[in-house]
């Protein structure tokens, strides 16, 4: 069961002064709603297999645990209010280390993707005993920036991807890499450190909240 489910019937138990065994029922309600919402844009048969491996995306107000389409009432926080979210992942190895990257492919327009991957966040060093508890416990390469999909470029994919890293490694960026987020050639990143395919992945799609 997602992680905020807890946390949601506490705070319904609270304002609400729902009895104790009724109050994780309604955050269930509640959560089924957001993701109610989050379907009516039908996801491509594509876009929702890309999800794998139970990584859990958490902002404040929406849990991510599936490959889903951003709700319309939620695009303005998730741009614009919302910081780095949690990252859960619950069979993560206590005594490894992982690689969390964050891309859209769809720089600037999932039609031409001229400037793909855009990096959005990537952390390294990932302590996996943290990871299991829902921290980002690691070496920050990229600093976690949200979702800003321009005006009428439709629907951009975010993309979370989790690896673990190859012990002893030490991964990072080049200068290049560094000096731009954007045309990043992420496949050549993967090949470098030997990070092979992601334990897990998740996605979610937006377009910018004005449109």
């Amino acid at each position: 069961m997602p992680h905020c489910i807890d946390e949601q019937a506490e705070q319904i138990e609270t304002l609400l002064h729902l009895p104790a065994i009724l109050a994780p029922i309604f955050g269930l309600i509640l959560l089924g709603l957001f993701h109610t919402e989050a379907k009516q844009h039908t996801l491509s048969s594509q876009d929702a297999s890309f999800c794998h491996g139970e990584l859990e995306v958490i902002y404040p107000e929406l849990d991510i645990y599936e490959c889903l389409i951003i709700p319309k009432s939620l695009r303005e926080q998730v741009s614009q209010v919302w910081k780095a979210p949690q990252v859960y992942f619950s069979t993560a190895q206590k005594k490894k280390t992982y690689v969390l990257v964050m891309v859209d492919p769809d720089a600037p327009n999932r039609s031409k993707p001229t400037s793909a991957y855009w990096r959005h966040w990537l952390v390294v060093d990932i302590q996996g005993s943290a990871l299991k508890e829902g921290q980002i416990e690691g070496t920050t390469l990229t600093d976690y920036k949200p979702p800003t999909p321009p005006s009428n470029s439709g629907f951009h994919r975010y993309q979370f991807m989790l690896f673990e890293q190859p012990p002893d490694a030490s991964v990072s960026l080049t200068e290049q890499e560094e000096a731009s987020r954007g045309k990043w050639d992420f496949q050549a990143f993967i090949t470098s450190f030997d990070l092979g395919e992601p334990v897990a992945t998740l996605q979610f799609l937006t377009q910018n909240y004005k449109d």
